[in-house]
């Protein structure tokens, strides 16, 4: 089938490529013309394991294309993907949907012949019914059929999940919708991958609901991670102990510094206004926004702890930046938080991150360092808050050596606290005693 997917940005560029390896034929399309001279040379503008493979393969192959005119590849296809980003709005949290609709504008004078218009962007219900009524307008003759398909990608792993996922979800009752649909997800039913198909605006809020438990998840963990704390018992022990009840499961149960990224923290926010303004409030989910944003700044109070309460003229060695591991996305990164708030309080911060490019634009204060080793030399205390796998086999005895004092904060519980205190470091991490 041919495939036109607007927009060149996670979400669009992971989905592209993977529709081009089930055997499509897809043109990625983006206003902007560098990311697209970039993608033609070869470049990838995000960073995702096995993505520049992926992509090479398949523009190899020919089943992949680039471009930054839309005319073309939207006339051809079968099926029509938006894409595009839906940050939360300045000032009051609700998704921007300025991207979307710009984008249904745009397709609506260009379709040919019965297209689904698909939205993988992630939207609050009833988007596709404002984008079906762009299509009555604009381009009232258009056969169309609007469809909701929500990504369910992680970043770092997001081609596995996009080509193993738990479930496809797929919001519309057209039944000619409904096997385009089918076809171009055809390589999942080999693994028997189970395919939902409901309203749109069902497909709509699952999203949407989703993020919001797996974010409500975290932040009870977290919040179980203060209790252990104050009671002397181990947080890791207590997740493992109900995650192996089947009805809670252990996945999302890692105390941490709070969550981040490009999803949980506008989508919880964007189903906060959504909920207000349809008069059934999502108490829990407001709550868990407001934990999380405190989470982040009780763990600038951490590190202050460590240090005897007075960071003024010290050394902060921090390893880790982005919001979670293999990805650079710094989006609502707990550390956009946490060194801020260190700063402030009279520190002097430098810092590694394995994919820290877009770090260094964000952090304007902070000095970056080559490696681990480079971070800890000098500094009065080391803090972890990305658990990059690079983190987790440090030479301790180099770290101890080139530190001026040796005190860890170990914000993702990768060492034992035992071994730490063995290994003569002052140690704290997250909900251990």
């Amino acid at each position: 089938m041919r495939v036109a997917m607007i927009g060149t940005g996670y979400v669009g560029l992971v989905s592209g490529a993977c529709f081009a390896d089930f055997g499509h034929t897809v043109t990625c399309i983006d206003k902007d013309a560098g990311k697209i001279d970039q993608l033609k040379a070869g470049g990838i503008p995000i960073y995702e394991p096995g993505l520049d493979l992926l992509v090479a393969a398949n523009v190899k192959a020919g089943r992949l294309f680039f471009s930054s005119d839309a005319a073309d590849a939207v006339h051809e296809a079968d099926a029509v993907f938006i894409g595009v980003g839906t940050p939360s709005r300045r000032g009051d949290g609700y998704a921007d949907l300025s991207y979307v609709y710009a984008a249904a504008e745009e397709i609506a004078g260009l379709v040919n012949g019965f297209t689904v218009i698909v939205t993988k962007s992630t939207v609050p219900v009833g988007t596709g019914d404002e984008i079906e009524a762009i299509f009555r307008r604009v381009r009232p003759d258009a056969d169309v059929a609007v469809v909701s398909n929500p990504e369910f990608l992680r970043e770092g792993a997001a081609i596995e999940d996009f080509k193993r996922p738990d479930r496809v979800v797929v919001g519309t009752q057209d039944e000619r919708a409904q096997a385009i649909m089918r076809e171009l997800y055809r390589p999942l039913y080999l693994n028997e991958t189970p395919i939902l198909f409901t309203s749109r605006r069902t497909s709509e809020l699952i999203k949407y609901a989703a993020n919001a438990f797996l974010a409500l998840k975290i932040t009870y963990i977290n919040e179980m991670a203060d209790l252990c704390e104050a009671v002397g018992a181990d947080v890791q022990q207590v997740a493992r102990g109900i995650g192996l009840d089947g009805r809670i499961g252990g996945k999302f149960l890692n105390a941490g510094p709070g969550y981040g990224g490009s999803c949980f923290p506008k989508d919880t926010l964007a189903l906060v206004r959504t909920a207000r303004d349809a008069g059934a409030p999502v108490e829990l989910v407001e709550t868990t926004v407001k934990v999380n944003d405190e989470r982040k700044r009780a763990m600038a109070r951490k590190v202050v702890k460590a240090l005897g309460g007075d960071l003024k003229g010290k050394t902060v060695g921090v390893l880790g930046l982005t919001f979670k591991p293999n990805t650079d996305d710094m989006r609502d990164a707990p550390s956009l938080a946490i060194i801020p708030a260190l700063i402030d309080k009279g520190a002097r911060i430098q810092a590694f991150d394995p994919e820290g490019e877009e770090a260094r634009k964000l952090l304007p204060d902070v000095e970056f360092k080559d490696d681990p080793y480079a971070t800890a030399t000098g500094a009065d205390v080391l803090v972890i808050i990305t658990e990059w796998d690079q983190f987790r086999a440090l030479d301790l005895d180099r770290i101890k050596l080139l530190m001026t004092r040796p005190v860890m904060v170990d914000l993702r519980n990768i060492y034992k606290p035992a071994d730490m205190l063995a290994r003569g470091f002052e140690y704290s991490s997250i909900g251990r005693p």
